[in-house]
């Protein structure tokens, strides 16, 4: 495991607070007991934490000036900024006030800089659209190239996205579990607790009642989500909700999804109108076959919004989705070329490329 911090301290107990404080964010930590055991340590973790103890023992140590340096004491210490300035440190924290700062910063030490997962939101124009299936197909299709995907079920009166996947009884964290979670979430945590299939993660509701979240429950998810994966995939109803409304707005395009039908063209009308306030990049996906003959070409026009392309309904779906068996039915067909073209217009690239860059 890589060293993620290094704490700098010859007072055990402080040692023994802040080694608790890195288990909690499950953070690799090892402690220097003096400036010297120090030295060869001190260019490697992205989080060095040094005692007020040995503060001015570092001052003189003539270590080479870095980020990532915390000066850490344990209550009142009334020169305690000037010791960080002779130290080299960017901030001051103070145990115990300060724990669940530590932990965010152990928890932040222990992720891999650079790259954030790209965010696609679907939204279908009416009720039965197949938004859900759109989105599960693109999160099946995404995983399948080896992107790591995030499918996100932002409705929780839809029945959890994890039916379609046949991962209802699968362990893992639902909505359910986050709703009250406070600070930074760990990627690597989001990633190892939420049921899974191969590369793709679901988050999705637990039956029953859905629970109220709470605003810094969910940016606090769609934070770890984009640091730990290449695509975040979001099923999002039509009547948004708070869940939904975040979704919109971090994602880098929102498909709306419409069937190739004159009222649910109508309906697109108002609801294109509601979701431009909260994303920057909203596009048209067609659903044929047309009852009527109306066609892509003439929906786009009507609707004036840049269209992703089009797909015809297949026949299989609905049986699929009824025994949880989407990922095969989604290896071929119309909407297996339509996932493939939208991903390959995103660009995406795989977390372990980022991780390297």
């Amino acid at each position: 495991m890589n060293l993620a911090a290094l704490i700098v301290t010859g007072d055990p107990a402080l040692a023994d607070d802040l080694l608790r404080l890195a288990a909690a964010a499950d953070a690799h930590a090892e402690v220097a007991y003096s400036t010297d055991e120090a030295r060869p340590a001190w260019t490697w973790p992205a989080l060095i934490l040094v005692g007020a103890d040995l503060a001015e023992d570092l001052a003189s140590a003539g270590l080479q000036r870095r980020p990532g340096v915390v000066l850490v004491t344990g209550g009142a210490a009334p020169d305690a900024y000037r010791m960080a300035v002779e130290a080299g440190a960017q901030d001051v924290v103070a145990l115990p006030e300060h724990e669940n700062w530590l932990i965010d910063a152990f928890a932040a030490a222990c992720e891999p800089e650079g790259g954030w997962a790209t965010t696609l939101c679907v939204v279908g124009a009416r009720g039965g659209a197949g938004a859900s299936v759109l989105a599960t197909a693109l999160g099946l299709s995404s995983a399948a190239q080896g992107l790591r995907t995030l499918l996100v079920d932002a409705d929780p009166f839809g029945g959890g996205i994890d039916l379609v996947l046949g991962l209802e009884s699968h362990e893992g964290v639902r909505w359910h579990d986050l709703a009250e979670r406070r600070g930074r979430l760990s990627a690597a945590t989001l990633r190892e607790t939420l049921p899974s299939s191969g590369d793709l993660s679901v988050l999705s509701w637990r039956r029953g009642e859905p629970v109220p979240v709470s605003e810094e429950a969910v940016r606090s998810l769609f934070d770890a989500a984009a640091r730990g994966f290449d695509l975040v995939v979001v099923d999002v109803p039509r009547h948004p909700g708070d869940i939904g409304r975040a979704a919109l707005r971090a994602a880098a395009v929102t498909l709306l999804l419409v069937p190739a039908e004159v009222r649910a063209t109508v309906a697109a009308d108002g609801l294109a109108a509601a979701l431009r306030r909260d994303t920057p990049d909203l596009r048209l996906v067609i659903q044929g076959p047309a009852p009527g003959g109306l066609t892509p070409d003439a929906i786009a026009s009507v609707l004036g919004i840049p269209s992703a392309g089009s797909f015809d309904r297949d026949r299989r779906l609905p049986a699929a989705v009824d025994g949880g068996d989407l990922e095969r039915a989604c290896r071929r067909g119309p909407l297996a070329d339509f996932c493939t073209t939208v991903l390959a217009d995103l660009a995406l690239q795989p977390y372990a490329y980022r991780e390297a860059a």
